[in-house]
């Protein structure tokens, strides 16, 4: 029989197109190529379009989309519906008959991502109308989609929507998609909702990516039908393994999280990394706040800020705040507030509240324009009549220090009061104000409460308020042990000036017993922060020895280091130091004070 098909093949061209099927169901590309190629010189449509597919796929021939396109539109201009068919799609995909320069590859699917030029849509409306018109559900979906979502000159929905429709109703999974799209416009009648599934269904049961993306986000989600997540993860997997961009986010965050499937993040954050470089914004977010939060490894900032900057750039509005972070800490990133507070805005612009606050807080620093100021303010305001207490809290701020508007430390005080019942650092503001009577009467008692919850819970700044005034006995009574207390939480927490309390505390002159040693060791940990009354008292404890070490160079060192940060009172202390002895003049014997050349 072999032999008779061989005979048979070289005495007629049918016989080879014939032939060259059998071989390509075989799997011999290279044989039924050179079959198609006899029948299709001898001017058979099927075997010109056969010919083209095996140069778009490089099937038995190596791959080439210019020959592929020409061999499909002599077939498709000769009548033939399945060429007329792909050539409309392949002119969606900006691969039109006579472009010279386009590259191998397989022939693209409709809905898929598109793998040429620029969309060539009166060239593709040709094709598909004739094939839609001679019965092929491939032309009519394609057309559907020209007439909904091509250019508006060639748009025409009610007639688009017929199509995907009849296409549907043909088996072509983009047209069973396509017409699961249009009933989803309105599924507020459970039949039709019932409907659009079933060909959605029918679309993802045929390996169509989109349409097993969408159908994973129906298991997801549960709409109409059981919430399956394991279902979900399936078709994000499918769909992922066919390049579908969104698809390999969604399978990558569920390997990441366990979503449906068994946590595997190094999987995972492969996944999502094809999709971040394939321009999926979320997916670069993902990586980058993996990458800064760390895992087994230390966090990487710099790489963080890198898939940060991809999402800001896809328009990510999270990311542009994560990334101004980096930016305000200098995390991975040179330390640059400016554009710290660029991002910030960028984020704030986008609806992300964080983000405004964040503005604020840069604001209220002196950074960012004046725009920005009155720009944020209105913001803060905004919000702050609507009842939101972060709002308030920030919009008393703004009137405070006069970020943006006028100040006003009356209304100041006005929003402080109401946001501090539900935001703390509104409850440390506000007990300021009481203390220091701005925009109020002077109240330190009741300023003292408000700062008191506030530290309760942890904040930093109120905890070395509430110490001092405990020192003091400003706002009630005296208590140095509570205060110290309060003065070593907020050292240990990083805290340069509580350091130096501590320190002053232990020295002496306190209710609470003397640790010189103690002492000194918190004044070298708030000097070697920069702060100038401890690197003065650190130069005295050195150079008195009233820790039990003396060290006159380096109390010397740390004196003048209090002087150039312009601590006047530093400067009695460096001349009561003993002067360095003068540098010997007395040359080694034998040697000569200058060395001659001759």
């Amino acid at each position: 029989m072999a032999l008779f098909d061989k005979v048979a093949a070289g005495l007629s061209p049918q016989a080879a197109l014939r032939r060259g099927l059998r071989l390509q169901e075989q799997g011999d590309n290279k044989g039924a190529f050179a079959q198609f190629s006899r029948a299709a010189r001898a001017g058979i449509p099927e075997a010109e379009f056969r010919v083209g597919r095996c140069y778009m796929e490089g099937a038995g021939v190596p791959p080439s989309r210019a020959d592929g396109v020409r061999w499909v539109e002599r077939a498709a201009t000769k009548g033939f519906v399945e060429a007329q068919a792909l050539l409309a799609t392949l002119c969606l995909h900006g691969i039109s008959p006579g472009r010279s320069d386009a590259e191998a590859g397989p022939a693209p699917n409709l809905f898929d991502n598109p793998v040429g030029g620029e969309p060539d849509f009166p060239t593709a409306l040709k094709w598909a109308r004739l094939a839609a018109d001679a019965g092929s559900a491939d032309g009519q979906a394609v057309l559907a989609y020209i007439l909904t979502s091509g250019p508006d000159d060639l748009r025409n929905r009610e007639e688009g929507d017929r199509w995907y429709q009849k296409s549907a109703e043909g088996g072509c999974p983009q047209g069973q998609l396509g017409w699961a799209l249009v009933l989803a416009r309105d599924t507020s009648n459970p039949d039709t909702q019932v409907e659009l599934l079933k060909h959605l269904s029918q679309a993802a049961d045929k390996g169509l990516a989109t349409a097993l993306f969408l159908y994973g986000m129906v298991h997801e989600r549960g709409i109409g039908v059981p919430q399956d997540r394991a279902a979900a993860a399936a078709c994000y997997r499918q769909a992922a393994m066919k390049g579908h961009r969104s698809g390999q986010a969604r399978w990558g965050y569920a390997l990441m999280y366990g979503n449906g499937v068994d946590i595997n993040t190094l999987e995972g954050e492969s996944w999502l990394r094809r999709a971040a470089l394939a321009g999926d914004p979320e997916s670069a977010a993902l990586v980058g706040d993996i990458y800064a939060k760390g895992g087994d490894l230390p966090p990487n900032y710099a790489e963080a800020a890198m898939w940060f900057r991809r999402a800001v750039e896809a328009g990510h509005r999270g990311a542009a705040r994560a990334l101004g972070m980096l930016y305000l800490t200098g995390a991975g990133v040179p330390r640059d507030q400016d554009e710290a507070a660029r991002l910030f805005r960028i984020a704030a612009e986008a609806g992300d509240a964080a983000a405004h606050v964040d503005l604020g807080n840069l604001l209220l620093s002196g950074r960012g324009s004046e725009s920005d100021m009155v720009r944020t303010r209105e913001w803060f305001e905004q919000a702050a009549e609507s009842g939101d207490l972060i709002a308030a809290f920030n919009f008393g701020v703004c009137l405070a220090e006069g970020v943006g508007v006028e100040r006003d430390e009356r209304k100041a005080a006005e929003w402080l009061r109401r946001a501090a019942d539900g935001v703390v650092n509104a409850q440390y503001w506000y007990g300021r104000m009481l203390v220091e009577g701005r925009g109020v009467a002077a109240n330190p008692e009741e300023g003292r409460l408000w700062i008191k919850k506030a530290a309760d819970v942890g904040m930093i700044e109120a905890e070395v308020m509430l110490a001092d005034m405990l020192l003091s006995g400003r706002g009630g009574t005296k208590d140095h042990a509570a205060a110290l207390v309060l003065f070593e939480k907020a050292a240990n927490r990083g805290h340069v000036g509580a350091m130096f309390a501590v320190g002053a505390m232990y020295g002496g002159g306190h209710d609470i017993p003397w640790d010189r040693p103690l002492a000194q060791q918190w004044f070298r940990k708030a000097a070697e922060r920069g702060h100038p009354y401890a690197q003065m008292m650190l130069g005295r404890y050195l150079a008195r020895s009233l820790a039990g070490e003396q060290n006159i160079e380096e109390a010397r060192r740390w004196t003048e280091k209090a002087i150039a940060q312009g601590l006047q009172e530093a400067k009695a202390d460096l001349a009561a130091l003993p002067q360095p002895p003068a540098p010997s003049t007395t040359q080694p014997q034998g040697r000569p004070a200058h060395a001659g050349n001759g």
